[in-house]
C-alpha cells in the first residue's frame, strides 16, 4: 500500500513539472508575443515564481518518493535472501532527474534571480534576454523529462 502512494505521488509530481514546463514552453511564452516587453517580462516574473515554487516542492516528492521506494525494493530483496542490483532504467531514470534537478537550480537560484533584480529594475531588454535563457534551459530540462518517461515506460534495449 505504501509503495502505490508513494508511485502515485512520484508520478504526480512529475506530471506538474513536465507538464508545468510543457504549458510555459509552448502556449504561455508564444501567446506572450502581442504583448508589449513591460508586460512579457513582469507576467513571466510573476507566473515563473508560482511554478518554480511548485517545481521545488515537487522536486522534493520525486526525491524522496524516488528514494523511498528504491530503498523498499532493495530491502525486500534483501529480506528474501536475494542479491538487489537497481534495473538500468531506474538507474537512467535518477541520474537524469538528479541533473534536471541540478538544471533547475541554476534556473532557479541563478537566472530567475538575475531576472528578478532586472525587472525590478524595469530593464526590459535585460529581461528578455535572461528570459531567453530562462527558456533555453527549460527546453533542456523538459527533454530530459520525456527521455526519463520514455526510457521508463519503453526499458533500454539490451
Amino acid at each position: 500500500m505504501l509503495y502505490s502512494v508513494l508511485k502515485t505521488l512520484h508520478l504526480l509530481a512529475i506530471i506538474v513539472w513536465i507538464g508545468g514546463m510543457v504549458f510555459a514552453h509552448f502556449f504561455l511564452r508564444p501567446s506572450l508575443g502581442a504583448f508589449e516587453s513591460a508586460v512579457r517580462v513582469r507576467l513571466m516574473h510573476a507566473v515563473l515564481g508560482r511554478f518554480f515554487s511548485a517545481v521545488l516542492a515537487a522536486m522534493a516528492v520525486t526525491l524522496v518518493s524516488g528514494l523511498w521506494m528504491i530503498g523498499q525494493v532493495a530491502k525486500q530483496m534483501v529480506q528474501a535472501g536475494a542479491h538487489f542490483s537497481m534495473p538500468l532504467e531506474w538507474t537512467i531514470m535518477a541520474t537524469l532527474g538528479i541533473l534536471m534537478m541540478l538544471i533547475f537550480g541554476h534556473i532557479r537560484f541563478v537566472l530567475y534571480q538575475r531576472l528578478s533584480r532586472v525587472a525590478q529594475a524595469a530593464d526590459w531588454p535585460a529581461g528578455a534576454a535572461v528570459l531567453a535563457q530562462i527558456r533555453t534551459w527549460v527546453l533542456v530540462n523538459l527533454s530530459l523529462g520525456v527521455l526519463i518517461v520514455l526510457v521508463t515506460l519503453l526499458g533500454v534495449p539490451r
